[in-house]
């Protein structure tokens, strides 16, 4: 985890290379851990502001 100045600062630092790589790493975890997936799976994101202040996005990709 990584604070961020702001919580903007914080969105913009997902970038489409990291969502893609956190993508691939559950492609690979959910192949090893049949059934797991069964009922759907979303990414939760938090974003943490260099003040302590936290935002949580739920499914935060689908709209990506």
């Amino acid at each position: 985890m990584k604070a961020r100045p702001s919580l903007r600062d914080a969105a913009h630092a997902l970038t489409p290379r990291q969502q893609a790589r956190i993508m691939a790493a559950a492609e690979i975890w959910l192949a090893r851990n049949p059934g797991h997936g069964a009922a759907g799976m979303r990414f939760d994101v938090l974003l943490v502001a260099a003040d302590g202040t936290i935002r949580r996005i739920a499914d935060a990709f689908r709209g990506w």
